[in-house]
């Protein structure tokens, strides 16, 4: 029997990234993967190949819409060809998961193919193509999530399909149903919008993105609605059939009138739900809460204080980097060192275009817990590089504390909105003020510019732009 300091079941983001720094700080490491390929979810049906489609279809927009304005002239009518936009897709796909290849290779980290499955605290049986039994001292469980469903909905993967099968299609569709308005819906849903499908959004709550600052939601909306796509908000869906190639979607509006949508295709887009089928818990004493999540403290320990778990199958927003940032503080825990992380602190993007990014607290959490805050926002079509750009929609708006200037919370949308939270969360890890923001000098002309007007503007409103 081989025996390991570390067994890390599941290869997602968190997963490879807890097994490296594992083998970084000494610890004899498996990593347990039951796919033939490594990477999870995000790599292979998540976050690589939705920004792949995302940044072709952008493309094809962009040649269709703004290249004449730019004096770019194509002679010939310009057409998608879906097939090598999916190849393309599947070739950084494959691309990316061979990088994890090599980093496990590098990293001298034992591979398991199979189904990780518990005997006991320190004991895992790993089932694939043949069944073998390891120990290890320590356990990461890092099995990530699934799509969620609707009870009374039916995925037959071909029409009524998850965000896995949206990313394989063979057609455009040539009207898709999105049930949902959170991130996945939206951003696959612009994805074929642009690729000349009818696009209808039905969402339950009265905003799309409803766990976003409510100023990003209705301007994201503002945004997608010029680009076509349709909302039904405050819509609760209670049917979804299947006639030949005609989907039939039934919902009740707020005034309780039944509304019926018909579509080609239909995505169920309701969110994600932690995956743990197949691990036996039960051997290991290890508990799960009633929403399936597993059950950790600070430390993210279960209740078997040698296993711990993190990512998706844990509490908290389901994002890759949180998962990553949970992997190393798993793995320096094990190892005795003393990390932490501010979860608080962990940014939220949707790569539609314009991005939307956002980290720290929303007008609507520090007016409900009662913090006294103040507000600066500012436009990016008041930027020389947006109106160059042609990317004039969005804005940066910056809360801070009314009483010692403290940023709180900053929610971006806009052009490179993905790349500019990475500033925002570093003010606030040093618990920058607005002031100490808007003293810094940004590069002109770039977006960022947007960041520091904003801060201005929370500032004794003293953005120079306006």
């Amino acid at each position: 029997m081989s025996s390991f300091d570390v067994a890390v079941i599941g290869s997602g983001p968190g997963g490879y990234v807890a097994a490296i720094r594992c083998s970084q700080l000494g610890l004899k490491t498996a990593l347990i993967e039951k796919y033939n390929t490594l990477g999870g979810t995000c790599l292979n049906v998540g976050c690589i190949p939705s920004k792949s489609l995302l940044d072709s279809s952008h493309h094809f927009e962009e040649s269709v819409k703004s290249f004449p304005t730019h004096g770019i002239d194509i002679e010939g009518e310009i057409k998608v060809n879906l097939a090598q936009m999916m190849k393309r897709k599947s070739e950084v796909v494959e691309q990316t998961t061979k990088g994890i290849d090599y980093l496990m290779g590098k990293n001298k980290i034992t591979v398991l193919q199979g189904v990780g499955r518990f005997i006991d605290a320190t004991h895992i049986e790993v089932v694939g193509d043949k069944t073998q039994t390891i120990e290890a001292k320590h356990t990461i469980i890092a099995t990530g999530s699934k799509p969620a469903s609707l009870p009374f909905v039916s995925i037959d993967k071909e029409r009524i399909i998850t965000s896995t099968e949206a990313l394989s299609l063979k057609e455009i569709p040539k009207h898709l149903v999105v049930i949902g308005g959170g991130v996945i819906g939206l951003e696959l849903g612009q994805v074929y919008r642009r690729l000349g499908a009818e696009v209808s959004v039905v969402e339950y709550a009265d905003r799309i993105t409803p766990i976003m600052d409510s100023s990003l939601s209705k301007e994201l909306m503002k945004v997608m609605k010029k680009q076509g796509v349709k909302f039904y908000l405050s819509h609760q869906v209670n049917s979804v059939k299947r006639t030949g190639n005609e989907i039939t979607i039934t919902a009740k509006n707020k005034k309780e009138e039944d509304i019926t949508f018909s579509g080609d295709y239909c995505l169920v887009s309701v969110g994600r739900k932690p995956y743990t089928t197949g691990l036996n818990l039960q051997a290991s004493d290890v508990s799960t809460n009633e929403r399936g999540q597993i059950e950790v403290n600070a430390s993210l320990q279960t209740s078997s204080s040698n296993i711990y778990a993190i990512g998706d199958v844990v509490r908290g927003a389901m994002l890759a980097h949180k998962a990553e940032e949970e992997g190393v503080m798993a793995a320096e825990i094990i190892a005795g060192q003393k990390p932490h992380i501010d979860h608080n602190l962990i940014p939220n993007v949707i790569y539609t275009w314009p991005e939307v990014a956002a980290v720290g607290k929303t007008e609507e959490e520090l007016k409900s817990a009662g913090i006294a805050y103040k507000s600066g926002q500012f436009s990016m079509r008041a930027l020389g590089r947006a109106r160059a750009s042609m990317d004039i929609d969005g804005f940066v708006k910056i809360l801070a504390d009314k009483t010692t200037d403290e940023v709180l919370g900053i929610h971006i949308i806009g052009a490179r909105a993905a790349d500019l939270i990475a500033q925002a969360v570093t003010a606030m890890e040093f618990r920058a003020s607005a002031e100490d923001i808007a003293r810094m000098s940004h590069a002109h002309p770039t977006y960022a510019e947007a960041m520091k007007e904003a801060a201005l503007a929370a500032t004794e409103d003293r953005a120079l732009h306006v």
